[in-house]
């Protein structure tokens, strides 16, 4: 047999086993592949129209903290001599705030400062000496206020620097006020839209502007004006009833505190 017959049979061969399949060995055939499919946007979130607005809201609380910072200046020829002179008076200070069943930790050193007094204020010339010794006090009886002041002043306190109003959920108010000011937002966009005749799709953007608190809360000085520029208000329902947390006798008005949140929001336009 002649080699270039001999190898047009071993093709032949091979030819049939692909064709028919061999014991162990599968055919091979030609698949279809599917195209993968792209999503592609939806209507609602078309990014070629929109529509920007910003909500507020604001929620009123009665607080239920307080931060009294309050303490003793002495004045005194000698350094020792003053400094033993305002050790004397601050502790005397501690003790009746303390008596005031306020806890010891609640009571901190916020400012101590000692400094030279001169005869005039050209002159080099040290006539004395003179200690600011300023504590910070948590008021968490937040009725006992006053009678706190009271007892610090009546024990020696010659300067109250400020009185702060405060609440302890100040987080739980936080969110509250995020949410309620992006609904204020969302419908806000929506009665635009409408008026416009169109309709809102799904949110593109959203931005909290930080600064629309100051701590979390605000005095409430200027209440008018602040309820004018919100979009929602709300007084939150405080833990304890008013009557509990201020008697009517008192010389320190709880009132209530804000807590205010403002977020920027876009959204597409269908």
């Amino acid at each position: 047999m002649k080699i270039s017959t001999y190898f047009q049979i071993v093709l032949v061969v091979v030819i049939l086993v692909l064709l028919t399949g061999a014991p162990g060995i599968s055919p091979v055939y030609a698949q279809d592949i599917t195209p993968v499919k792209t999503e592609t946007p939806a209507a609602s979130c078309n990014t070629g129209r929109s529509i920007n607005v910003t909500g507020t809201a604001q929620i009123n609380v009665i607080p239920d903290r307080a931060t009294i910072q309050l303490g003793v200046q002495s004045n005194g020829a000698s350094v020792d001599a003053v400094q033993d002179s305002n050790n004397k008076a601050i502790q005397r200070v501690i003790a009746a705030i303390k008596a005031e069943n306020v806890d010891p930790k609640d009571i901190a050193t916020d400012v101590y400062s000692i400094e030279p007094v001169y005869e005039n204020y050209d002159s080099l010339y040290i006539k004395g000496y003179r200690i600011y010794n300023t504590i910070a006090v948590t008021v968490r009886d937040v009725k006992k206020t006053s009678s706190v002041l009271a007892a610090a002043l009546s024990a020696g306190a010659n300067q109250v620097n400020d009185v702060s109003f405060y609440t302890s959920e100040l987080r739980k108010y936080r969110d509250q006020a995020r949410q309620l000011a992006m609904t204020a937002a969302k419908e806000k966009a929506q009665a635009l839209a409408s008026a416009s005749g169109g309709e809102t799709g799904c949110v593109l953007s959203i931005n909290e502007n930080s600064w629309s608190y100051y701590n979390g809360w605000w005095y409430g000085s200027n209440r008018l004006g602040s309820q004018m520029t919100q979009n929602v208000i709300q007084n939150a329902n405080p833990t304890v009833s008013t009557s509990a947390t201020s008697s009517g006798d008192e010389p320190v008005s709880l009132g209530q505190i804000s807590v205010k949140a403002e977020v920027s929001a876009s959204f597409a336009l269908k």
